[in-house]
């Protein structure tokens, strides 16, 4: 099995906004079960989508990805990474600062079209078009 990948949604918002089907251009590039996802990409994608239809799709697509658990752990060590990085002179957004957390606490690389992830210590990224 290849690494599991996290796929930003940047990458979801990006296929979206090109008429592309997310899922069929995710999936021919890593298998099903080789991508993941966590609370706050469905949170940022879900918001975005204006037609319900389109809303329910993903939500669909969403469902039979696993999710990496967020408990108190993962927003201490997001907390964490935000300090070392600030300290650094180098500032994250909060949710990717979750999403860069939830990818680590995986083993996933995150699949982004925001290089700024690049920043994160030991945080395998792919920053190419899907």
């Amino acid at each position: 099995m290849a690494q599991s990948a996290l796929i930003d949604s940047s990458v979801y918002i990006g296929l979206l906004r090109a008429g592309r089907d997310p899922g069929e251009s995710i999936h021919a590039r890593y298998e099903e079960t080789d991508v993941v996802t966590c609370g706050i990409v469905r949170l940022e994608v879900l918001r975005g989508v204006k037609a319900e239809r389109m809303k329910s799709w993903m939500e669909g697509v969403f469902s039979i990805m696993q999710c990496v658990p967020t408990d108190n752990q993962l927003w201490d060590d997001a907390t964490e990474l935000a300090w070392e990085l600030d300290r650094a002179g180098k500032t994250i957004p909060a949710t990717d600062l979750m999403i860069a957390a939830c990818a680590l606490r995986g083993d996933a690389l995150v699949h982004t079209y925001d290089r700024h992830f690049l920043l994160v210590p030991g945080l395998a990224v792919a920053t190419d078009l899907l």
